[in-house]
């Protein structure tokens, strides 16, 4: 499982602890976590949530009245690295 895998599924599993249920998808640039969140989340949870979700790339959160209440957090994956990172004009 590549970095960002183990990332999200840390971040996935500290959401749980809170009592979300989550979900962690791969994708080609990043993993996914999202979590349904409950109307009735304490403010102590969210500030818990609020921690998680910090330490991801990218987060948010979708409000809709159709769907309720959707956490999404990001991580990147690494890119490769090559010998010509900086291109042909890169100065060291």
């Amino acid at each position: 499982m590549p970095a960002s895998g183990v990332s999200a599924a840390v971040l996935a599993a500290r959401l749980s602890a809170v009592g979300l249920p989550t979900r962690v998808e791969e994708h080609a640039r990043y993993t996914s976590v999202e979590a349904e969140v409950p109307e009735t989340l304490s403010a102590e949870s969210w500030r818990e949530v609020l921690d998680v979700v910090a330490e991801a790339d990218r987060f948010g959160l979708l409000a809709t009245s159709l769907n309720g209440r959707t956490l999404w957090a990001v991580v990147r994956k690494a890119v490769p690295t090559t010998g010509d990172v900086g291109g042909p004009s890169y100065q060291r």
